[in-house]
């Protein structure tokens, strides 16, 4: 059974929507194709993983891309039409976003698609989004290289989140690094600048290991690490998988001896540990629920408004909402449906994030983000130091 479902938000049409209606009713019989398209919406496909392991990711992502399409229905939609949100899951399988993104793009005829998550499901559906014209939407943390012409991206890539953190363990006394992750692109790659960086700096790896996903014990791999003399284990293991470890990890009885940096670490995970399971696990973010500025302090209780006071709210809910409305305002901007010249209106636009000012540059799409580094302290995220704005390379060059 598919949990596919498509829905418009913001429920109630404006005034502007209902008098639009109204007109049309009036218009001479030579005109329905006009009126029918003043009565269309305006189609935003979002395809992510609401099923197959990192069901949480989506659900932050399908938060922040609401809350956006909400602001921008109640205040008239886009070309005087509302939006309306087709969701596709891809269950965290490339062959399936395949057949997802298609689908959007063929059946439904939405106008960009919001997504995927993975790394090897953004390098599948790319072709896909090229051949259909269709903008591509990434919000999410990669490792950096992709550039196309129908692609978007509010991600932190390497040079946010290894070039800060690297000096900053090595700060805590950290020469010798395990590298530890799932087998895929994104942990490779990542792992692939880590040493990099490691290296650069006088450190050295001692370890390096990846593991499908699905993987429950890590006996194995913690007997490794104990072995290897390592003083730091940098983990991209993301999801479930990340929690297991991490549990694990700190009944093996290496906490305390071994230092655990965990990339693309968020508030999502908190509520999987008991006790100090997680205590002290250091992340860089390019934003936190916790920080104490006013664009935070803003961002989540415009979440918890929508959501309920419980909601958690991350990074990924911040980048999702941010680069949905970067994608709308350019719709506005370029006045017109046609995706191209959508396309060409993206780049050169600065909003407010949940964490300063960001600005879509237009050589890659991509974004500088102001970064930070946080540890877990009492069962909370907390600041360990602000990095402030970092300039990553331009990511069609590197």
């Amino acid at each position: 059974m598919t949990r596919e479902k498509n829905f418009i938000l913001g429920g109630h049409l404006s005034r502007r929507s209902f008098l639009g209606g109204a007109a049309a009713l009036t218009l001479p019989l030579g005109m329905p194709s006009l009126a029918r398209a003043q009565a269309e919406p305006f189609k935003l496909g979002v395809l992510l993983p609401f099923s197959g392991g990192l069901e949480l990711f989506a659900q932050q992502g399908m938060q922040g891309v609401k809350m956006a399409v909400d602001e921008f229905n109640a205040d008239g939609g886009v070309l005087g039409r509302q939006i309306e949100i087709v969701q596709a899951d891809d269950k965290t399988d490339p062959r399936t976003a395949v057949e997802r993104a298609t689908q959007l793009i063929r059946r439904d005829a939405v106008n960009a698609i919001v997504g995927p998550v993975t790394s090897a499901n953004r390098d599948a559906i790319k072709s896909t989004i090229e051949r259909g014209k269709t903008p591509l939407l990434y919000a999410t943390d990669y490792e950096g290289g992709v550039c196309s012409p129908w692609m978007a991206c509010y991600s932190a890539v390497p040079a946010h989140f290894v070039e800060p953190l690297i000096p900053f363990l090595a700060g805590k006394g950290a020469k010798r690094f395990y590298l530890f992750g799932a087998d895929y692109t994104w942990p490779q790659k990542m792992n692939a600048a880590i040493r990099a960086k490691i290296e650069s700096t006088g450190g050295a790896v001692a370890g390096e290991e990846y593991t499908p996903f699905g993987m429950k014990d890590f006996a194995p791999t913690l007997r490794k690490i104990e072995e290897s003399g390592t003083d730091f284990v940098i983990l991209t293991l993301p999801g479930a998988d990340g929690v297991t470890f991490v549990k694990q990890f700190a009944a093996s009885g290496l906490k305390g001896k071994v230092g655990l940096s965990f990339l693309g670490f968020n508030e999502n995970y908190l509520p999987g540990f008991s006790g100090s399971e997680a205590e002290g696990i250091i992340a860089p973010l390019p934003f936190m629920q916790s920080l104490d500025r006013p664009e935070a302090q803003e961002f989540v209780a415009k979440q918890r408004k929508m959501f309920g006071d419980d909601v958690v709210v991350t990074y990924y809910a911040d980048a999702h909402y941010g680069l949905t409305k970067f994608y709308l305002n350019a719709v506005r901007k370029a006045d017109t449906d046609d995706k191209a010249a959508i396309m060409a209106a993206l780049p050169n636009q600065t909003q407010m994030s949940g964490n300063g000012e960001v600005t879509l540059r237009p050589s890659d799409r991509h974004v500088d983000l102001n970064i930070l580094i946080a540890s877990v302290q009492g069962g909370k995220l907390a600041m360990e130091e602000y990095i402030g704005k970092v300039a990553a390379p331009d990511q069609c060059s590197v």
